[in-house]
């Protein structure tokens, strides 16, 4: 099969041959049809320090994908061959504290596809019956192949109540898109979205937003007197990384406000804790999805709302195919689009 793998250590990625990963008794064996870049992959291409301590090549990387149920272990009886399905990418030992108490998603011994084993930039992947999540026949493959990246958005967004809420999100890639259309969705009153590119503005506002503030050239607190805001935002989704954007964040909260943090930052950075303590606000760290409440609550949202679906739908802006793995990464890095997308079909 073709297999987009980190060979060996250092930059670069190469598509190669493989044989077929072998089904398990307890595994499913799905034909990939799309997979999505993400910015764990560019780490792995670039192969920076994070990916320097954290990945053994050789190996197949891709976690974000949909595809077709072709082959299943002896022992599963859930899923079966030639239904649709995407995957959960965090493989658990079900048998931590958090495990056996149902916070599978906070599992210490979390094994990763696509980092800790081989991932879906490939013609198959397996997966553990308990990680695939099985799909309607007639799901559009554009839609199915953003559940991973829209889980991460709708968790950040449901963390905390939204309805008739004042919510500000920074940063504009695919998830924070994501993430306004879901605060959109759940009835906030407004939702404002920061970033430092046109382009990405541009999509957020396609998708929601009553309000876009490139920050580079408006300070978020005038963008506040344009919506009649007096007293700050109720809600913070952070999804940049950016400490400016955080500090920036935390200037424009109201006293009492909640934030979510799914933006990773690259290095430490200091925050006014004087504020978040005199001002009462609550900070909640996001990793990856709930274990399975979010993959439910994201499918109920699309199966019952067209054109929630077809604006998530919309953050994919370039599709490639896996041949052209590195035109698809050029554009992945040049920041200059949405969601980009491997079809390996």
């Amino acid at each position: 099969m073709r297999a987009l793998a980190k060979t060996s250590a250092g930059r670069g990625l190469e598509l190669v041959e493989r044989p077929e990963p072998k089904t398990g008794p307890g595994d499913v064996k799905i034909r990939v049809l799309r997979a999505g870049l993400c910015g764990t992959d560019l780490h792995l291409e670039q192969w920076d320090d994070w990916a320097a301590s954290t990945v053994r090549p050789p190996l197949v990387i891709g976690h974000e994908f949909f595809g077709e149920v072709v082959e299943i272990g002896v022992d599963v009886s859930t899923v079966k061959v030639g239904q649709k399905a995407s995957g959960e990418g965090h493989i658990v030992c079900g048998m931590c504290r958090n495990c056996r108490a149902g916070r599978r998603h906070v599992c210490i011994r979390t094994s990763s596809v696509g980092v800790n084993r081989d991932g879906a930039f490939a013609d198959f992947v397996v997966i553990p019956e308990s990680n695939v999540w099985v799909h309607p026949d007639n799901l559009d493959p554009d839609v199915g192949v953003l559940f991973d990246p829209l889980g991460n958005a709708v968790h950040t967004a449901l963390s905390f109540p939204l309805a008739g809420e004042d919510v500000l999100v920074t940063g504009a890639g695919p998830i924070g898109i994501m993430a306004a259309a879901i605060a959109r969705h759940a009835g906030a009153r407004f939702v404002v979205v920061t970033d430092i590119s046109d382009y990405r503005l541009c999509l957020a506002k396609g998708a929601g937003a009553d309000l876009v503030v490139n920050v580079n050239n408006q300070a978020l607190s005038d963008a506040q007197l344009e919506l009649g805001m007096k007293e700050g935002f109720d809600i913070g989704l952070e999804m940049s990384g950016s400490p400016i954007a955080m500090q920036d964040m935390l200037r424009n909260l109201n006293h009492g406000a909640q934030v979510a943090m799914l933006g990773l930052p690259k290095d430490p950075f200091p925050i006014d804790w004087s504020k978040v303590i005199t001002h009462m606000i609550t900070i909640k760290g996001i990793y990856g999805r709930e274990m399975y409440d979010t993959w439910y609550a994201m499918s109920s949202m699309l199966q019952t709302s067209a054109s929630l679906s077809e604006t998530v739908r919309s953050v994919i802006t370039h599709r490639y195919p896996a041949e052209q793995w590195q035109d698809a990464f050029s554009t992945a890095r040049s920041g200059e689009c949405g969601k980009v997308v491997l079809d390996w079909s």
